[in-house]
């Protein structure tokens, strides 16, 4: 049941039924805690939504991406071409294999990375690049193929936020070498933490399954270790958690596309921008990120709309603006990432989930609308 306008509505919160509790209490009780059937049958669940050949569930959804750029190779001295905007796990992943994120300016309009300005970022360094899908909105990928292919560089789409999201009727994460997707507790569908990575390429999916089992393969019959991996498995009780959310994915993210509907009907726009949708895609509505006007301070609205029972927040950061990108390459980011800048200190996102109504996303409205006006 949906809560009261009077109680305080979050951000986001994860729709858990009674019946994902019993799944989980079943694995619980049988003592296969990890990797058993539910993470195979989640990896399919997610094989037949994107119509990907292969699936590896893993622990996070920051361990996809670090071991996308591990099974290709990405190394010290490479470069990963990613938008500027997004959370920092983008860019993290590749200091971590000892690489160098090259950023780039976003859209301002979709919050996704301006492709019009990856050309001028490539060098002979660059190995692949991140495209994000951010908030649940595809970005335009198509144009990102065909640059990666002309200049025989990876792709590995970020679409943490973006479970059920299309571009041209087919599923985001299904365009590059990999797909990433996050189980988080604000996406779409949750197992607390969890992270599942999609591909069509057989060895990248047999590599990603023995790094994140420690390097552990099958070799002449006996189990050996034939690479340095990691511990990136999921518990078979996070993935019971999450498969029967995967059978309420489409009516979640209907119920969604109507809220966002209503606020869109409802905000300001004189002083809001409203969230934009290319033709070539639908939102997903992972995230509703707005834009304030610039004489209107965000962080005093966050204060104010707790005040009034609602978490907001910002949407993510512009990466190399925080301190640890800021200190390790001081990029004068009002320069080189305007939009990506403008996005983290304007941008706000209004709480959007299973269990808000379309009353309480009028109360939100209202709300805003009128803190603004008493800028």
């Amino acid at each position: 049941m949906a809560e009261s306008i009077t109680n305080f509505i979050p951000l986001a919160k994860p729709n858990i039924l009674e019946k994902d509790i019993l799944l989980v209490n079943e694995v619980l009780r049988s003592g296969m805690l990890v990797q058993g059937k539910y993470v195979t049958e989640l990896e399919n669940s997610f094989i037949q939504l994107a119509k990907s050949k292969y699936a590896s569930a893993v622990s996070n959804g920051t361990a996809t991406l670090h071991l996308a750029l591990k099974v290709l190779g990405v190394k010290e001295g490479d470069e990963v071409i990613v938008p500027a905007f997004s959370y920092m796990a983008t860019a993290n992943v590749i200091e971590l294999v000892g690489a160098k994120p090259i950023f780039v300016d976003i859209d301002i309009q979709t919050f996704n990375i301006d492709v019009h300005k990856i050309e001028a970022n490539i060098s002979k360094k660059t190995k692949a690049i991140i495209p994000v899908h951010e908030f649940g909105l595809s970005c335009d990928i198509e144009p990102i193929i065909e640059i990666a292919k002309r200049y025989n560089l990876y792709v590995i789409e970020d679409a943490a936020c973006a479970l059920g999201a299309e571009y041209k009727e087919k599923h985001v994460g299904t365009f590059g070498h990999f797909g990433s997707f996050s189980l988080h507790p604000r996406k779409a569908i949750s197992s607390g933490e969890g992270g599942v990575l999609i591909t069509d390429i057989e060895y990248h999916d047999t590599k990603v399954k023995i790094l994140r089992n420690h390097g552990t393969e099958i070799i002449n019959g006996k189990m050996d270790f034939s690479d340095f991996g990691f511990n990136y498995r999921m518990t078979d009780f996070q993935a019971a958690l999450v498969v029967s959310q995967m059978n309420r994915l489409k009516e979640s993210i209907a119920h969604k596309k109507k809220l966002a509907k209503r606020y869109s009907n409802l905000l300001d726009s004189s002083l809001i921008q409203l969230p934009h949708t290319p033709n070539y895609t639908e939102h997903t509505w992972q995230t509703y990120h707005v834009l304030l006007h610039e004489t209107i301070n965000r962080d005093r609205i966050i204060e104010q709309m707790k005040l009034k029972n609602i978490g907001t927040n910002y949407g993510a950061q512009c990466m190399p603006y925080m301190q640890s990108f800021k200190e390790k390459y001081n990029l004068n980011c009002d320069m080189l990432f305007p939009h990506a800048l403008s996005a983290y200190k304007r941008g706000l996102a209004l709480p959007i989930h299973d269990l808000i109504t379309e009353e309480q996303v009028e109360y939100i409205a209202n709300t805003l609308n009128y803190l603004i006006k008493q800028k």
